[in-house]
Protein backbone atom coordinates (compact mmCIF):
# COMPACT_ATOMS: atom_id res chain seq x y z
CA UNK A 1 0.00 0.00 0.00
CA UNK A 2 1.29 3.59 -0.78
CA UNK A 3 2.46 5.49 1.72
CA UNK A 4 1.33 9.39 1.97
CA UNK A 5 3.25 12.07 3.95
CA UNK A 6 1.42 14.93 5.52
CA UNK A 7 2.37 18.05 4.63
CA UNK A 8 3.48 20.08 7.86
CA UNK A 9 5.31 23.42 6.44
CA UNK A 10 6.42 24.48 3.23
CA UNK A 11 9.64 26.37 1.95
CA UNK A 12 10.26 27.58 -1.93
CA UNK A 13 10.99 24.43 -3.47
CA UNK A 14 10.42 22.21 -0.65
CA UNK A 15 8.20 20.26 1.38
CA UNK A 16 8.51 19.02 5.10
CA UNK A 17 6.80 15.95 5.41
CA UNK A 18 5.73 14.26 9.07
CA UNK A 19 2.89 11.94 9.63
CA UNK A 20 2.20 9.39 6.87
CA UNK A 21 -1.47 8.62 5.97
CA UNK A 22 -2.04 5.43 3.69
CA UNK A 23 -3.73 6.06 0.10
CA UNK A 24 -7.10 4.66 1.63
CA UNK A 25 -7.22 6.85 4.16
CA UNK A 26 -6.63 9.71 1.85
CA UNK A 27 -8.86 8.64 -0.42
CA UNK A 28 -11.88 7.76 2.41
CA UNK A 29 -11.42 11.43 3.34
CA UNK A 30 -11.70 13.30 0.10
CA UNK A 31 -14.96 14.02 -1.26
CA UNK A 32 -15.88 11.66 -4.42
CA UNK A 33 -17.09 14.61 -6.92
CA UNK A 34 -13.95 17.42 -6.04
CA UNK A 35 -10.45 16.76 -7.38
CA UNK A 36 -8.15 15.69 -4.52
CA UNK A 37 -4.54 16.19 -3.37
CA UNK A 38 -1.93 13.21 -4.10
CA UNK A 39 1.56 12.88 -2.81
CA UNK A 40 4.00 10.55 -5.07
CA UNK A 41 7.15 9.24 -4.30
CA UNK A 42 9.54 10.78 -7.12
CA UNK A 43 13.43 10.40 -7.44
CA UNK A 44 13.54 10.44 -3.78
CA UNK A 45 11.44 13.35 -2.53
CA UNK A 46 7.49 13.56 -2.81
CA UNK A 47 5.89 15.91 -5.44
CA UNK A 48 2.27 17.34 -5.33
CA UNK A 49 -0.23 15.86 -8.44
CA UNK A 50 -3.83 16.85 -8.57
CA UNK A 51 -5.93 13.92 -9.14
CA UNK A 52 -9.87 13.09 -9.62
CA UNK A 53 -11.78 10.83 -8.16
CA UNK A 54 -14.90 9.86 -10.52
CA UNK A 55 -18.58 10.64 -8.99
CA UNK A 56 -20.20 7.75 -8.26
CA UNK A 57 -22.64 6.20 -10.79
CA UNK A 58 -26.31 7.11 -9.20
CA UNK A 59 -30.02 6.51 -10.69
CA UNK A 60 -31.66 9.42 -11.16
CA UNK A 61 -35.27 8.92 -9.78
CA UNK A 62 -38.33 11.54 -10.58
CA UNK A 63 -41.13 11.92 -8.13
CA UNK A 64 -44.26 13.95 -7.63
CA UNK A 65 -46.41 13.96 -5.55
CA UNK A 66 -50.26 12.43 -6.50
CA UNK A 67 -52.88 14.50 -6.56
CA UNK A 68 -56.33 13.70 -7.56
CA UNK A 69 -59.38 16.10 -9.12
CA UNK A 70 -62.53 15.96 -6.36
CA UNK A 71 -64.92 17.75 -5.14
CA UNK A 72 -66.78 19.38 -7.86
CA UNK A 73 -70.16 17.77 -9.20
CA UNK A 74 -71.46 17.60 -12.12
CA UNK A 75 -74.04 19.67 -13.28
CA UNK A 76 -71.78 22.36 -11.57
CA UNK A 77 -71.81 25.86 -14.16
CA UNK A 78 -68.77 27.18 -15.61
CA UNK A 79 -67.58 30.29 -13.53
CA UNK A 80 -66.58 33.63 -15.45
CA UNK A 81 -62.87 34.58 -16.06
CA UNK A 82 -60.84 36.87 -17.89
CA UNK A 83 -57.28 35.70 -18.91
CA UNK A 84 -54.62 36.67 -20.47
CA UNK A 85 -53.13 34.30 -23.28
CA UNK A 86 -48.99 35.12 -22.59
CA UNK A 87 -48.61 34.05 -26.26
CA UNK A 88 -50.25 36.76 -27.97
CA UNK A 89 -51.33 38.81 -25.29
CA UNK A 90 -54.84 38.76 -25.59
CA UNK A 91 -57.42 38.61 -22.98
CA UNK A 92 -59.50 35.60 -23.15
CA UNK A 93 -63.52 35.65 -21.23
CA UNK A 94 -65.81 32.60 -20.73
CA UNK A 95 -68.27 34.75 -23.09
CA UNK A 96 -65.71 33.88 -25.92
CA UNK A 97 -67.15 30.57 -25.84
CA UNK A 98 -70.40 30.97 -25.88
CA UNK A 99 -71.44 30.17 -29.62
CA UNK A 100 -69.83 26.58 -28.73
CA UNK A 101 -71.47 23.49 -28.18
CA UNK A 102 -68.95 22.12 -25.29
CA UNK A 103 -66.13 23.70 -23.73
CA UNK A 104 -63.06 21.59 -22.42
CA UNK A 105 -61.18 23.49 -20.15
CA UNK A 106 -57.82 22.04 -18.80
CA UNK A 107 -55.87 22.67 -16.21
CA UNK A 108 -52.13 22.33 -16.78
CA UNK A 109 -48.80 23.40 -16.78
CA UNK A 110 -45.11 23.10 -18.08
CA UNK A 111 -43.25 21.31 -15.60
CA UNK A 112 -45.73 18.54 -14.45
CA UNK A 113 -44.53 15.20 -14.89
CA UNK A 114 -48.30 13.78 -15.80
CA UNK A 115 -48.60 16.85 -18.14
CA UNK A 116 -45.64 16.02 -20.03
CA UNK A 117 -46.76 12.29 -20.78
CA UNK A 118 -49.81 13.16 -22.12
CA UNK A 119 -48.86 16.66 -24.12
CA UNK A 120 -48.49 15.60 -27.21
CA UNK A 121 -52.07 13.44 -27.20
CA UNK A 122 -53.79 16.18 -25.61
CA UNK A 123 -52.47 18.32 -28.66
CA UNK A 124 -53.86 15.58 -31.36
CA UNK A 125 -56.89 15.20 -29.13
CA UNK A 126 -58.21 18.91 -28.88
CA UNK A 127 -56.71 19.64 -32.91
CA UNK A 128 -59.30 16.59 -33.50
CA UNK A 129 -62.26 17.68 -31.74
CA UNK A 130 -62.16 21.18 -32.23
CA UNK A 131 -62.71 20.62 -36.17
CA UNK A 132 -65.99 19.11 -34.74
CA UNK A 133 -67.20 22.02 -32.97
CA UNK A 134 -65.50 21.74 -29.44
CA UNK A 135 -63.83 25.20 -27.51
CA UNK A 136 -60.63 24.34 -25.74
CA UNK A 137 -58.83 26.01 -23.33
CA UNK A 138 -55.60 25.63 -21.04
CA UNK A 139 -54.94 27.24 -17.95
CA UNK A 140 -51.55 27.11 -15.43
CA UNK A 141 -52.63 28.38 -12.40
CA UNK A 142 -49.03 27.65 -10.72
CA UNK A 143 -47.44 29.66 -8.10
CA UNK A 144 -44.67 31.88 -10.31
CA UNK A 145 -42.78 31.90 -6.52
CA UNK A 146 -42.30 28.48 -6.53
CA UNK A 147 -42.36 27.38 -9.89
CA UNK A 148 -40.59 29.87 -12.04
CA UNK A 149 -40.20 27.49 -14.69
CA UNK A 150 -44.55 27.59 -15.29
CA UNK A 151 -44.26 31.75 -15.80
CA UNK A 152 -45.84 33.58 -18.47
CA UNK A 153 -42.48 33.81 -20.54
CA UNK A 154 -42.19 30.32 -20.39
CA UNK A 155 -46.20 29.25 -20.87
CA UNK A 156 -45.31 31.03 -24.60
CA UNK A 157 -42.45 29.08 -25.46
CA UNK A 158 -44.49 26.34 -24.45
CA UNK A 159 -47.84 26.87 -26.74
CA UNK A 160 -45.36 27.81 -29.81
CA UNK A 161 -42.96 24.56 -29.47
CA UNK A 162 -45.60 22.04 -29.12
CA UNK A 163 -48.50 23.77 -31.60
CA UNK A 164 -51.02 24.61 -28.78
CA UNK A 165 -54.31 24.68 -31.19
CA UNK A 166 -55.50 26.51 -28.27
CA UNK A 167 -55.34 29.73 -26.00
CA UNK A 168 -53.34 29.11 -22.84
CA UNK A 169 -53.81 31.11 -20.30
CA UNK A 170 -51.92 32.27 -16.95
CA UNK A 171 -54.27 32.83 -13.72
CA UNK A 172 -51.65 34.78 -11.61
CA UNK A 173 -54.20 35.33 -8.94
CA UNK A 174 -55.02 31.71 -8.90
CA UNK A 175 -58.59 33.15 -8.44
CA UNK A 176 -59.88 31.24 -11.54
CA UNK A 177 -58.32 27.82 -10.29
CA UNK A 178 -60.32 27.94 -6.98
CA UNK A 179 -63.41 29.19 -9.14
CA UNK A 180 -63.32 25.47 -10.98
CA UNK A 181 -62.04 23.70 -7.50
CA UNK A 182 -59.23 22.76 -9.59
CA UNK A 183 -56.44 20.76 -7.45
CA UNK A 184 -54.16 19.32 -9.71
CA UNK A 185 -52.48 19.44 -13.12
CA UNK A 186 -53.37 17.92 -15.49
CA UNK A 187 -57.38 18.22 -14.97
CA UNK A 188 -60.06 18.36 -17.42
CA UNK A 189 -63.31 19.96 -16.63
CA UNK A 190 -65.92 19.05 -19.65
CA UNK A 191 -69.04 21.65 -20.47
CA UNK A 192 -71.87 21.10 -22.34
CA UNK A 193 -74.32 24.28 -23.35
CA UNK A 194 -77.85 23.80 -24.62
CA UNK A 195 -79.14 27.39 -26.05
CA UNK A 196 -78.67 30.10 -24.36
CA UNK A 197 -78.53 27.80 -20.77
CA UNK A 198 -74.61 28.62 -19.18
CA UNK A 199 -72.43 25.65 -19.80
CA UNK A 200 -72.83 22.75 -17.20
CA UNK A 201 -70.28 20.07 -16.57
CA UNK A 202 -70.71 16.92 -17.67
CA UNK A 203 -66.93 15.43 -17.52
CA UNK A 204 -64.64 15.59 -14.78
CA UNK A 205 -62.68 13.03 -14.84
CA UNK A 206 -59.37 11.54 -16.54
CA UNK A 207 -57.68 11.49 -19.81
CA UNK A 208 -57.18 7.66 -19.93
CA UNK A 209 -55.49 5.00 -17.53
CA UNK A 210 -51.91 6.15 -18.75
CA UNK A 211 -49.13 7.46 -16.25
CA UNK A 212 -46.06 7.97 -16.39
CA UNK A 213 -43.88 5.04 -15.72
CA UNK A 214 -47.11 2.15 -16.11
CA UNK A 215 -46.33 1.17 -19.39
CA UNK A 216 -49.82 1.88 -20.47
CA UNK A 217 -50.20 3.59 -24.26
CA UNK A 218 -51.70 7.38 -23.79
CA UNK A 219 -54.81 7.06 -26.09
CA UNK A 220 -56.76 9.54 -24.07
CA UNK A 221 -59.77 7.24 -24.77
CA UNK A 222 -61.86 8.23 -21.55
CA UNK A 223 -61.75 12.17 -22.32
CA UNK A 224 -62.73 11.60 -26.09
CA UNK A 225 -65.50 9.13 -25.23
CA UNK A 226 -66.79 11.77 -22.65
CA UNK A 227 -66.59 14.44 -25.62
CA UNK A 228 -68.09 12.55 -28.31
CA UNK A 229 -71.81 11.24 -26.07
CA UNK A 230 -71.19 15.30 -25.74
CA UNK A 231 -71.29 16.21 -28.96
CA UNK A 232 -73.65 13.66 -30.23
CA UNK A 233 -76.50 14.92 -27.36
CA UNK A 234 -75.43 11.56 -25.58
CA UNK A 235 -75.95 11.56 -21.73
CA UNK A 236 -72.30 10.94 -19.99
CA UNK A 237 -72.07 7.99 -17.48
CA UNK A 238 -71.69 9.58 -13.88
CA UNK A 239 -68.93 7.32 -12.65
CA UNK A 240 -65.86 8.55 -13.77
CA UNK A 241 -62.46 7.89 -13.01
CA UNK A 242 -60.37 10.93 -11.62
CA UNK A 243 -57.77 12.67 -13.10
CA UNK A 244 -54.29 12.11 -10.95
CA UNK A 245 -50.90 14.45 -11.60
CA UNK A 246 -49.01 16.57 -9.74
CA UNK A 247 -51.03 19.37 -7.00
CA UNK A 248 -51.50 23.13 -8.20
CA UNK A 249 -48.54 25.12 -6.94
CA UNK A 250 -50.17 27.67 -4.57
CA UNK A 251 -48.57 30.75 -3.57
CA UNK A 252 -46.59 30.72 -0.71
CA UNK A 253 -49.30 31.65 2.36
CA UNK A 254 -52.12 31.73 0.10
CA UNK A 255 -55.59 29.46 1.60
CA UNK A 256 -55.77 26.60 -1.20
Amino acid sequence: MSVIPTVTGLSSGARLLSVPRTLAAATKAAPSSLPSLCYLKKKGYYTLRRWSIPPATRKLVIRAARTESKGVSLGFRAPNFELTEPLTGKVWKLEDFEAYPALLVMFICNHCPFVIHLKKEIVKLSNFYMKKGLAVVAISSNSLVTHPQDGPEFMAQEATLFKYPFPYLYDESQEVARDFGAVCTPEFFLFKKDGRRPFELVYHGQFDDSRPSNNVPVTGRDLSLAIDRVLSGQLIPSTQKPSIGCSIKWNPGSKQ
